[in-house]
């Protein structure tokens, strides 16, 4: 069924707020996935914060205008979906990475992160990007732990005095035994 114009400028809008809000992209070709995988891919992706459209590469160009993802305009070619990061910059990647290993069928032929785009062979490096509860973990531990350091410093001349004393009272103790 052929789009008309009205919702074919509606699709290209709808596209181009998402990708302007971004934080990157996965083109990948569907060519071979069912109905229903392709429910269960936009199931998962809606679970994780992406946003999954498959759209045709000319309305995608258009759409891609003026955004990060303006790169991946040229590579363009084909059947493909579009998945936009939203929350967390991997989540596109892990979301694609993880129902390819399921259906061979998918493959993701671009990747763009930071307004450069990336071969598909690249979607590991994006799918191991850390969550931002994990991003905010790695460092709040780098930030504790010159100080954990600095008070186990402080905190050592008084450890050593205190088994310089247990030391000689143990040979005391020998001593007199």
């Amino acid at each position: 069924m052929a789009l008309s114009f009205e919702a074919k400028k509606a699709m290209v809008a709808e596209v181009s707020v998402v990708a302007a809000e971004a934080h990157s992209a996965v083109a990948a070709e569907y060519r071979g996935l069912t109905v229903e995988q392709m429910n269960a891919l936009r199931t998962k992706a809606r679970e994780n914060g992406v946003y999954l459209r498959v759209v045709k590469n000319n309305l995608a160009r258009r759409a891609l205008e003026g955004t990060d993802f303006e790169c991946m305009s040229d590579s363009l070619v084909g059947p493909l979906l579009l998945a936009f990061s939203q929350e967390d910059p991997g989540a596109a990647g892990r979301v694609v990475k993880d129902f390819a290993k399921e259906h061979d069928a998918l493959q993701a032929k671009i990747v763009a992160i930071g307004g450069q785009a990336l071969p598909g062979s690249e979607l590991d490096r994006l799918a191991s990007l850390p969550t931002r509860d994990e991003a905010l973990a790695q460092l709040m531990s780098v930030m504790k732990a010159p100080v954990e350091k600095f008070v186990r410093t402080l905190n050592e001349p008084h450890a050593k005095l205190v088994r310089t004393f247990a030391a000689y009272r143990d040979k005391k103790q020998a001593e007199a035994a």
